[in-house]
């Protein structure tokens, strides 16, 4: 005989407690488990533009003390660090991410097949466009030539 212990309604099982742990030490407080991607690609997005300006300021400051470059790169740095990890954790920023990493879900991506041949109708399109110019380049520099506008020597 099976005895089936009464559990109250808000009790977690050890492996819910767990998610909920790991997601209490998520690097994002609003909503941790969800729109992960897009935050996390917007925060590395973000970053990857801060270390170009850090990069940048580092070669303008080159004139000044090693420490006092290395500090004005740090502050660019941490500072954007903070912005992004407050920006990424607001609530109205959160959703539109969230939103948009459902939106993108929906998605019908094409198949590399379709991808490839794709490619290849652009760059004939491109290399035909280009022939085309330089055919009207030519006959208006031959025009321009003949009704003596422009002179080659």
């Amino acid at each position: 005989m099976n005895q089936q212990v009464n559990q109250p309604a808000d009790s977690r099982s050890a492996s819910s407690l767990r998610a909920g742990e790991e997601a209490q030490l998520s690097f994002w407080r609003y909503k941790p488990g969800q729109g992960y991607w897009t935050r996390t690609l917007s925060f590395l997005g973000m970053m990857t533009i801060a270390a170009a300006g850090a990069g940048w300021l580092w070669r303008e400051l080159n004139q000044v003390h090693l420490y006092v470059q290395a500090a004005v790169a740090g502050l660019v740095l941490f500072g954007t660090f903070g912005l992004g990890w407050y920006i990424f954790n607001k609530p109205r920023v959160v959703d539109f991410l969230i939103a948009t990493e459902a939106e993108m879900k929906k998605v019908n991506w094409p198949t590399r097949r379709e991808v490839i041949g794709s490619t290849w109708l652009v760059i004939a399109g491109t290399i035909m466009m280009a022939l085309v110019l330089f055919g009207i380049d030519v006959v208006f520099s031959y025009f321009f030539q003949f009704i003596k506008v422009i002179q080659v020597e």
